[in-house]
Parts: structure tokens; sequence; C-alpha cells
């Protein structure tokens, strides 16, 4: 397996995941096909020019994950920081305020 092909292969998976997974949109089958085809060629282009074909693709995985692919779709740097600033921080924690809960029983003041 040439060394541009899991550039290429990221590349393919971000802009799916970013447009199916994170922004509910219907699947688009062209990003597979182009992704397949593009790491072909990659995998070719790095037989006459290693380092041109390496710093190509790494340029390709930046551009995607700071552009826009759908104008309707924010870009996954986007997507990542308002997931950040949303607060999102895991599970939620369960309030024990409701009383009668498994903690510690409550001390008796004197």
């Amino acid at each position: 397996m040439a060394e541009t092909t899991g550039i290429v292969l990221a590349i393919g998976g971000i802009t799916l995941a970013n447009q199916s997974v994170f922004h509910n949109k219907p699947i688009d089958w062209r990003i597979p096909v182009a992704t397949a085809l593009a790491g072909a060629a990659f995998a070719g282009a790095e037989r006459l020019w290693a380092d041109g074909a390496r710093m190509l693709a790494y340029t390709a995985l930046v551009a995607v994950c700071l552009s826009r692919i759908d104008p309707a779709v924010p870009s996954p740097v986007e997507s990542a920081l308002a997931w950040w600033n949303s607060g999102a921080k895991g599970p939620a924690k369960k309030s024990s305020t409701s009383g009668g809960g498994g903690g510690l029983p409550p001390t008796a003041s004197v």
C-alpha cells in the first residue's frame, strides 16, 4: 500500500462523516467513488514523485478540513468548533438534589 493511501482515505472519511453523520445529510455516493479514484491516482503519482505526492496529499487533507465541500454544510473544523463552544462534555451527570438517592446520608447539625 502506498504511503498516501491512508491520507486519501482519511480525506474521504472525514468528508463523508462530516456530511452524513454529523449533519444528517443523505450519503453522497460520489465521495467513496472519488476517494477510491483519488487513492489510485495518488498511488500512481507516488511512483513518479513520492515527496510531491505526499505533500499534495497532506495539503488536500488540510484543505478538506478547513473548507466547505457543500455550501450548506459547515467544514469539519467549523463543526468541531461549534461542538467545542457548545460545552459538550460527555454524558450528563445526575443531579443529587432528588433527596433520596444512593449518596451519603445527610449529617445532622447539632
